[in-house]
């Protein structure tokens, strides 16, 4: 009866009314899409107005459908400028989150600034909407209108020509009541958690779940916060958050270029503006791509009735994981590729070496002294920053490696003379020997001379890293040159059992522990290359128990660090927020594969490198534009961000003040990762970081500033630098050269140096030129270049009495110059006899000269090397 009643109602409808309903839901000017060759868009109106209906992506030549499309509008707004005080957190179950503890004075502020009601993403109202309007305009564009209680919101819509997996967008928002105005970007696509298989916020957070304990993912990175956090610019590595699917498609969201802060504007620091915020989820706590232009209540957010404000961004999908679409952002958008060709220089690295190597042997400039301490006399340069309880009197050696590799590749005596044993002394005397539960570790790494005491830098703890650090790798660089030091064999070996000990069932180490043994830090893991020393001790004391110690490590730490994006750092003054450590793991994992073949551990070397990637700034676009510092002018690009690496990021690191680091120890790293990948991203970030960074050097000598906010203010508080940029260039010159070379240029690599990165040692072992054996021997004067795109490395055999003049063109155009040799600033007494050429078989081509000023032609990026045979008179 209800059914035949039912179809009576049905049958006495008007006509029109029918028709109405039908083409509401059928017609084709209800349904609109913009269909491409890689990307399928559509959109279907209903009573909320226009609703994404389908996003398609070409994956394998099949069309897979992205999940819950939605296209949702969403515009944060507010009457008065939003309160900027922190709020107070709470943890899953009620408690209080207090972090950090308070002595973290460097961290207490930034965490402050980070957890306001606009970053935790709960200022202003949301207000959500549909579009109710469409057209499609002549260029096959799709325009939408929305209108809602406070503003006018159109948005043109359109598949990019040059990169059909991009969607770009532009949306004017125009106010109709005065107010604070925050734009974002539309929610294209929202994925349920359970679909989630990897997010990344470079330069944040990262991870394939969502992390219910906020610390440890809003300030450590370690998986993605499970609220909609609103994060800047100014610690954003490349500005593209990225979103992957279990169906195995990647979602990122791009800003237009310059829509971010612009780090030095015109004359000093706007590092800290914000202009442009990123996330991972909407406001609704959806998880999907997100950026907001303007930030509420930042520059450029207020608006009178009747003003506008615009915001252009593209949608990026790609049927892969998240690589190649942070990739797209910074290689293609961003015009990373592009950098190198602005880069001009006035400095050959070489020639930085050189001036540092002096920097170092004058105890005035260098900061040298000489303490006694236990009846010994140890040495090390002044450290006059941050210590907790030091009094002005805190001493440290950095680079023990480079330190040891200079002496020897210059036989320089003053370095052998009055470096070496007092440096040696330090490292002997921080060591702990007393018998009990600390015999074997490190009583700190600076020495507090007052107090005449040993200290960690943030607090009185003993660290299981500490001892790969400064216990294993310097005293193991140190053997690599000399073997026979039975005092220091024994030391490392006394390391070795101590780490080996400590190491737990698993293969994991504590963070620290305190004086009474208990662990410290325990919310956190050792996400640290804690395992390498057991590689050093296994490369120098030659039992297999540390290299089966060192596999159980990296096995451990491939599981909870790399595979999960996880990563924890060294510095204790900044409580260990993810630093450079990230970038040793890469190359540990890499010695690891060179001992075993195992290739898992080259695989996950590999992995590691592509996340420290993301340690390395990319945008804003360098340019020629005219800015002043200190009162001098300069190019945009010679004082731009882009290439430099974070000291560490994210919400709470060193960046949020002080910008980027000028130290690159990930350098030569990268210039190994490009080997094996051919990714070309490592190769220019090496080269990015490393040259034409002039604008950053102290004239007087050389050394660089550590922090970008610096510029060129010299070494400062840290004389212990100029160790660590001597080591590092000098290991990314020496991998290009092999590089370059197809490896038929190699010297033996030695081991990392603590702390700052992945950067090796050099010149305790002979090496190979073109099929020539020939040792590291640097000497100023030994060639002088017209040209300050020329660097070299020179080599010499004394048997045979050659020397190999290793010339590297350091810039992306033929390099066309005049080189002056003069063998006697090797060997005294000595004269040039017969020049050739080495090709790459290792054949020579006599050079028909009377005299040493060559002119020499070497391609862009290229090397060539000069034979030398000396007689000496």
């Amino acid at each position: 009866m209800k059914r035949n009643l039912y179809l009576l109602f049905i049958a006495l409808l008007p006509v029109g009314l029918l028709f109405s309903s039908w083409k509401s839901n059928n017609l084709p000017d209800e349904k609109q899409s913009l269909p491409g060759s890689s990307l399928k868009l559509s959109w279907v109106k209903n009573k909320d107005g226009w609703k994404v209906d389908n996003l398609l992506v070409k994956k394998d030549n099949q069309w897979v459908a992205l999940p819950n499309p939605g296209g949702e509008y969403t515009i944060l707004y507010s009457t008065e400028k939003p309160d900027s005080s922190p709020a107070v957190l709470y943890r899953t179950n009620n408690s209080k989150i207090i972090f950090p503890e308070p002595v973290y004075k460097f961290v207490v502020p930034l965490w402050n600034n980070v957890i306001n009601p606009v970053q935790l993403n709960t200022a202003g109202q949301a207000i959500f909407s549909y579009p109710q309007t469409l057209s499609k305009l002549a260029n096959g564009s799709v325009k939408f209108v929305s209108e809602t209680k406070i503003s006018t919101l159109e948005a043109i819509w359109n598949i990019d020509e040059n990169y059909p997996s991009d969607i770009n967008v532009s949306i004017t928002v125009k106010a109709k009541v005065a107010g604070y105005f925050s734009v974002a970007t539309p929610s294209l696509v929202t994925v349920p958690k359970e679909q989630l298989t990897w997010g990344i916020l470079p330069g944040y957070f990262q991870g394939s779940s969502l992390e219910n304990d906020f610390v440890k993912a809003y300030a450590y990175g370690q998986g993605i916060p499970d609220r909609p956090v609103v994060v800047r610019e100014r610690t954003a590595s490349t500005l593209s958050p990225v979103i992957t699917t279990k169906n195995g498609i990647s979602i990122g969201v791009i800003p237009e270029p310059c829509t971010d802060r612009d780090p030095w504007l015109t004359d000093k620091s706007t590092h800290t503006d914000w202009l442009l915020g990123l996330s991972l989820m909407n406001r609704k706590s959806d998880l999907t791509p997100t950026l907001y232009h303007p930030v509420l209540g930042q520059k450029g957010s207020w608006l009178k009735a009747g003003e506008t404000v615009s915001f252009k961004f593209r949608y990026s999908v790609m049927p892969t994981d998240w690589y190649p679409v942070y990739k797209h952002a910074l290689w293609d958008i961003y015009h990373f590729k592009d950098f190198l060709s602005l880069k001009k220089t006035s400095q050959s690295l070489t020639d930085r070496i050189f001036a540092m190597h002096r920097y170092v042997i004058n105890d005035v400039s260098s900061k040298w002294r000489i303490e006694e301490f236990n009846g010994s006399k140890i040495g090390g340069q002044a450290y006059n920053a941050g210590i907790r309880g030091a009094n002005g009197d805190a001493m440290k050696n950095s680079d023990y490696g480079a330190m040891w590799m200079m002496a020897t590749i210059m036989n320089d005596s003053v370095l052998k003379q009055t470096r070496l044993p007092f440096a040696r002394n330090f490292k002997l005397e921080q060591q702990q020997t007393a018998p009990g539960l600390f015999n074997g570790a490190v009583a700190g790494q600076y020495y507090l001379s007052k107090s005449k005491r040993f200290t960690e830098e943030w607090g009185t703890y003993t660290e299981p890293i500490a001892i790969t650090y400064y216990n294993l790798l310097d005293i193991g660089n140190i053997l690599l040159f000399n073997p026979g030091d039975s005092i220091l064999r024994s030391r490392l070996t006394s390391g070795a059992e101590k780490l080996l000990e400590w190491q737990g069932a698993e293969g994991n180490w504590q963070i620290a522990y305190d004086e009474e043994g208990k662990p410290m830090f325990t919310e956190l893991e050792d996400l640290r290359p804690t395992f390498y020393g057991m590689i050093v001790a296994y490369n120098i004391l030659k039992d297999k128990k540390y290299l089966a110690a060192a596999c159980k490590g990296a096995d451990w730490l491939i599981k909870n660090s790399v595979d999960k994006g996880h990563f924890l750092g060294v510095c204790g003054d900044i409580r260990f927020i993810p630093d450079f450590a990230t970038g040793q793991i890469a190359q540990a994992l890499l010695d690891l594969y060179d001992l075993t073949k195992n290739p898992k551990y080259k695989e996950a070397a590999i992995k590691t490198a592509r996340f420290y990637t993301t340690s390395i700034y990319t945008h804003p676009i360098p340019s020629r534009q005219v800015k002043t510092v200190n009162g001098i002018k300069h190019e945009d690009w010679e004082i731009s961000q882009v290439g430099l690496s974070f000291e560490h990021g994210g919400n709470v690191g060193s960046a949020n003040n002080g910008g980027p680091i000028l130290l690159a120890s990930h350098a030569g790293l990268f210039v190994r990762i490009y080997e094996l990948t051919h990714d070309s991203v490592y190769l220019n970030m090496a080269r990015a970081a490393a040259l034409g960074r002039d604008a950053f050097v102290d004239q007087k000598t050389s050394v660089a500033s550590y922090y970008w906010s610096k510029m060129n203010a010299g070494p400062g508080e840290f004389p212990h630098h100029a160790w660590w940029q001597i080591g590092w260039l000098t290991d990314y010159l020496l991998s290009e050269a092999e590089m370059r070379s197809a490896g038929k240029i190699t010297f033996p690599h030695g081991f990392i140096s603590p702390k700052v990165g992945p950067h090796k040692t050099y010149g305790f072992a002979p090496g190979n030129i073109y099929g020539n054996k020939a040792s590291l021997s640097v000497r100023e004067g030994l060639l002088k270049a017209e040209s300050p795109y020329l660097d070299f490395m020179t080599a010499a055999n004394p048997e045979t009495k050659n020397i190999y003049f290793i010339l590297l063109n350091s810039d992306d155009e033929l390099l066309k110059t005049t080189i002056t040799l003069d063998s006697d600033a090797l060997i005294r007494g000595s004269k040039i006899k017969r020049l050739s050429w080495i090709n790459e078989s290792g054949k020579t081509e006599l050079i028909k000269v009377n005299e040493v000023n060559l002119k020499i032609e070497i391609p862009p990026f290229g090397v060539k090397v000069i034979e030398a045979h000396y007689d000496v008179n």
